[in-house]
């Protein structure tokens, strides 16, 4: 049995077959995904599973490099954003990495997911609550 934090299969077979720059979305639980990629479907119910709980499960096996956001985030949901930055600032100096923040808008984001190797729901009903995840390299 897996010892680390992500124990979902369909996660975990994503993440060990992403390269350099590819790209894991995780959303909320209203989030489109494009015809053709797939979808990871963990929502039971409306907050479950929450989606900073699945990020962090996720980080925990994914060397990331740059993060995408939605550019409304900063204001339609200031505390998930606030926990956001402050969680990839510690994995910064944890692992002594930079990683780039960066904002588009919302309609931006969405067209960014077409390019994902997959979109993971989550039960999360916050405004805004997806992030793309640009794949680093551990070396």
């Amino acid at each position: 049995m897996k010892k680390n934090a992500l124990l979902n299969s369909e996660i975990s077979y994503v993440i060990a077959n992403m390269r350099h720059t590819d790209m894991l979305v995780i959303g909320d639980s209203g989030l489109p995904v494009p015809p053709g990629v797939p979808q990871i479907d963990l929502a039971v119910t409306k907050g479950i599973p929450d989606f900073l709980s699945v990020l962090k499960a996720t980080l925990s096996e994914l060397r990331v490099e740059k993060v995408i956001l939605a550019e409304e985030i900063s204001q339609a949901s200031s505390k998930l954003h606030e926990e956001i930055t402050e969680l990839f600032h510690h994995i910064e100096k944890q692992e002594q990495i930079n990683i780039e923040i960066q904002y588009v808008t919302h309609e931006d984001f969405k067209a960014k997911t077409i390019g994902s190797k997959a979109v993971v729901r989550t039960g999360e009903c916050t405004p805004y609550a997806n992030i793309i995840l640009v794949s680093g390299v551990v070396f």
